[in-house]
């Protein structure tokens, strides 16, 4: 509710902003012809009529401002630049800091010959640095801040100039958590609608695994339209990771997608259409975020054999290393090489269903493990019978082949009667958020 709030008020202030900018004469005008206005009512009971006063004409002296006092003002005048960009895997202390728009020998020195600085600017490609530097690009100070793998909080290092010198430090500190509302318009897919909005991808394959059972990402239309409200994690204001998404909606050929995180205390969590009914689903509709069926569960020719016959799965095409995650609950029964599989993890699920993931360039579980819902369990590779990278995804019933599309299946229970009072809260202020969200695009599009 506060967020959806803080949106609005963010959007009408934007507008006001842009009035004032492209409109600024006609306004100034309008405003002291109303407080002119005011002022002679104010006064009207007061004293004689205003047209009844005599006019008197004032004529007052001025003396411009010498070129050699103008220039004093300028030489006097100090303001401070900031710029911000990401690391990449190419930098070098020079190329950072001249993106950085920073011209500064000293600077460059002390960056290239500080270990420190090295490890926290170049250790990794993506992190976010911000430098401000004087009118003469000269570097005040750069900060960066990432977060470590395997760590809750996040590292900040900062080189700040002082009478002696550059000093550098590092420190630790915790993420703040937050909330951000984010919407899109469709226009080619999903994911290029994501990007536009600058929503992580994360989120993005979020909001397609929810909506799996009632949206085909693949399939959505120009027009369509979606919203979402997601966790942040934040350092010094600095959005550093995102987190699960909150809620969301979809409009998609003419109806209305809706979902609702909800976690009842000491539970788990999973989410909800706003009638209470559970959009979790058995399985996963994809093994691998963000790729392309290649092949599918037909006949086809085999690229390696040459012949004719059945393929009893669905070919992912993704780049080697792409995560592969495990399409619902289970139990490891298999990891290890098979033959043409090459390297493969098959998991036991429920009523004596097997989904069997292939080709791996790495296998991260070991048989007899639990896996959870989405989970990584290997990476995509080309190990076996494969003629590139890419992942092998079966789906069996009591060792019987099936079509993995066929497996999406309900498998949540709606809202108990003793949670309806919590979760109807909940959704409210969803809805709400979501209504801040979309109104984002209409003024947009306005």
């Amino acid at each position: 509710m506060i967020n959806g709030i803080l949106a609005a008020e963010e959007l009408l202030a934007s507008r006001v902003a842009y009035t004032f900018r492209t409109y600024p004469k006609q306004i100034t005008a309008a405003i002291a012809a109303v407080l002119l206005s005011a002022g002679t009512l104010a006064v009207a009971s007061l004293g004689p009529d205003a047209s009844d006063l005599p006019v008197q004409q004032v004529l007052e002296a001025t003396a411009p401002l010498s070129f050699a006092e103008q220039s004093q003002s300028l030489e006097n005048f100090s303001f401070t630049l900031f710029r911000t960009d990401i690391t990449r895997s190419s930098d070098t202390a020079e190329a950072l800091l001249k993106r950085l728009g920073i011209s500064d020998p000293a600077a460059t020195a002390f960056v290239r010959g500080s270990s420190e600085a090295r490890n926290a600017l170049f250790a990794r490609a993506g992190r976010t640095i911000t430098a401000e530097a004087t009118q003469e690009n000269q570097l005040k100070k750069l900060s960066a801040r990432w977060i470590p793998d395997g760590d809750g909080g996040f590292k900040r290092f900062v080189i700040e100039r002082t009478p002696t010198g550059f000093a550098a430090i590092t420190e630790r500190d915790t993420l703040t958590p937050g909330s951000r509302l984010a919407s899109g318009s469709i226009r080619t897919s999903l994911f290029a609608a994501t990007d536009d909005a600058r929503i992580p991808d994360a989120v993005a394959s979020q909001l397609a695994d929810i909506f799996a059972g009632d949206v085909d990402v693949r399939s959505l239309r120009k027009g369509d339209r979606f919203a979402v409200v997601y966790e942040t994690f934040e350092a010094d204001g600095q959005a550093l990771r995102s987190g699960r998404v909150l809620s969301a909606e979809f409009e998609s050929g003419g109806k209305v997608h809706q979902a609702v995180w909800f976690q009842p205390q000491g539970q788990k969590g999973s989410y909800y259409r706003p009638n209470g009914d559970s959009l979790r689903k058995a399985y996963l509709s994809s093994p691998v975020e963000f790729s392309r069926v290649s092949s599918g569960f037909a006949m086809r020719m085999h690229p390696i054999l040459n012949s004719w016959r059945q393929h009893n799965g669905v070919d992912f095409a993704a780049p080697t290393g792409t995560a592969v995650r495990s399409v619902g609950d289970g139990t490891v029964d298999f990891a290890g090489t098979q033959n043409g599989y090459g390297n493969i993890v098959i998991i036991k699920h429920r009523n004596n269903q097997q989904t069997a993931y292939a080709h791996l360039s790495r296998v991260d579980v070991k048989a007899g493990e639990s896996i959870s819902q989405g989970q990584t369990i290997g990476a995509v590779g080309s190990t076996g019978w494969a003629t590139g990278p890419h992942l092998h995804f079966e789906f069996r019933v009591n060792g019987e082949y099936q079509d993995p599309a066929s497996i999406a299946q309900e498998g949540g229970a709606p809202i108990t009667a003793a949670l309806r009072p919590a979760f109807e809260r909940i959704a409210v202020g969803a809805r709400t958020e979501l209504a801040a969200a979309f109104s984002v695009i209409q003024a947009s599009a306005d």
